[in-house]
């Protein structure tokens, strides 16, 4: 088959993905560090959180397929091994001990690095010959995050992360897999005149996304980004904020797929954050979005969105939030909370220009007697493409359409000790899309955008 055609027609599983809430590998400790840290070790002035866990688990469709692909479903069994470690500066329950007070630190800095070890195994024989084994892989996650002169009237802030995602496509060749290499860097200048009521931020970012394989290579991009946010904080607990960003987004070696549209994204918001009582908190921040396409290679038409975008969550927290002088920041920091939201944004497109989404979602962490975590979230969102065009000739692929998809996932972990647990993690994702054409010469070869998958995941994690 073309090598073209092929890829074409598994770049759909890609985009579904790419609008995923999160990727496959990312196990919810590695997301969010107050699952992943224990009491950690002092090393001088600095924190070491070593930390290592082993998961066996069920994957229901490895390859993201579709029912009316005419490809078989195929489902394996998985093996993750993942280690990681992170370091600190001394946080505050250190920084105090054997003093009364302390000047606020000159310099906050933290940086983690993470490997995940992926083995999977087929539960049965496939008569094409299948085999998921072929894509065993090592992802991995870095990131680090600087803060120089914190709680002072100037300061600055610099942060990056690095990740490296393995994920196949629906075809079962290691060399249509998806793995790929995600980057961001960026900082900001930080004034906080009057004892930090009022702060302003300007500073920029980039990111880029790099495929391993040359199948993809044309699906390589770069955003550069100028952005600016701040927040004035008029009641102990309340605070004004808003930010805005100008992007420029450009695919490197975009060859033969002339769908694929630069553009110029521009976002503004204006919000409210802050805690209503001391068991609920509101967080509303509504704006203007534009994405500036440029027009494609072979006549494709430049489309736009030009429209409202925006974030309202309400929190409720079982337990009243430690430290209410700043509360957004030490909310965001209470494990047991229950948050109720709907978002609506756009993003650039691997199938087009860009695609909106609108996304409810429910979100429920909770800490029971220092011994048992639970964590679920879910989600319901519509996704909005516009015209989809074929990669070399001004022709319409599809006319715009809507996808439904649900995101689901549920951790819970029994932790024995401090620093060690037995947990279980649960998936569930759906997507309900449409059939799509690859070859506009050939109605016969076409792409089932519509998927389900479950995973459940058993492991052990010992952490510091």
């Amino acid at each position: 088959m073309n090598l073209r055609i092929l890829a074409s027609g598994a770049v759909g599983i890609l985009v579904l993905a790419h609008v995923a809430v999160a990727t496959a590998q990312e196990q919810p400790w590695l997301k969010d560090r107050r699952y992943r840290e224990g009491m950690g070790y002092r090393v001088g002035d600095l924190e070491l959180h070593p930390g290592i866990a082993g998961e066996f688990g069920y994957d229901s469709n490895f390859f993201y397929r579709g029912s009316k692909d005419n490809l078989a479903i195929v489902d394996v069994l998985r093996l993750r091994v993942t280690p990681s470690v992170s370091i600190s500066t001394l946080g505050p329950q250190r920084r105090g001990e054997g003093t009364e007070q302390q000047e606020p630190p000159k310099v906050n800095f933290r940086a983690g690095v993470a490997a995940i070890y992926n083995e999977y195994i087929r539960t049965k024989t496939y008569p094409t010959g299948e085999d998921p084994s072929k894509f065993r892989n090592v992802g991995a996650l870095a990131n680090f995050n600087l803060h120089i002169l914190p709680d002072r009237p100037w300061g600055a802030q610099f942060y990056g992360d690095l990740m490296r995602s393995i994920q196949p496509s629906n075809f079962s060749d290691t060399s249509y897999a998806f793995n790929r290499i995600q980057a961001n860097a960026g900082g900001e200048i930080i004034w906080a005149p009057g004892g930090g009521l009022f702060d302003w931020r300007i500073g920029g970012r980039y990111d880029t996304t790099i495929f391993e394989n040359d199948a993809y290579k044309g699906l390589n991009n770069s955003t550069g980004t100028i952005n600016t946010r701040g927040r004035w904080r008029f009641l102990p607990r309340t605070a004004l904020m808003f930010d805005a960003s100008q992007g420029f987004t450009r695919y490197t070696s975009r060859g033969a797929n002339s769908f694929l549209l630069d553009s110029d994204p521009l976002r503004a918001r204006v919000g409210l954050s802050g805690l209503i009582t001391q068991y609920f908190g509101f967080l509303g921040m509504f704006g203007w979005g534009t994405t500036f396409s440029k027009a494609g290679g072979a006549g494709i038409p430049a489309q736009n969105y030009d429209g409202p975008i925006g974030q309202l969550q309400l929190t409720f927290y079982p337990t009243p939030p430690p430290g209410l002088a700043d509360a957004p920041r030490e909310a965001s920091l209470t494990l047991s909370q229950i948050g109720l939201g709907y978002t609506r944004d756009f993003t650039n497109s691997y199938f087009g220009s860009f695609y909106t989404r609108d996304r409810g979602y429910l979100n429920i962490s909770y800490f029971f007697a220092g011994r048992v975590l639970v964590a679920l979230e879910g989600g319901v969102s519509r996704v909005h493409f516009p015209t989809v065009y074929y990669a070399t000739v001004n022709q319409v692929r599809s006319n715009p359409f809507d996808e439904m998809r649900i995101d689901s996932s549920l951790f819970t972990e029994y932790r024995f000790t401090d620093s060690l647990g037995v947990n279980a993690t649960l998936t569930y994702d759906l997507n309900n899309s449409k059939i799509m054409r690859t070859d506009p010469t050939d109605a016969t070869r076409v792409d089932d955008l519509s998927w389900k998958r479950f995973t459940a995941f058993l492991g052990v994690r010992w952490f510091m």
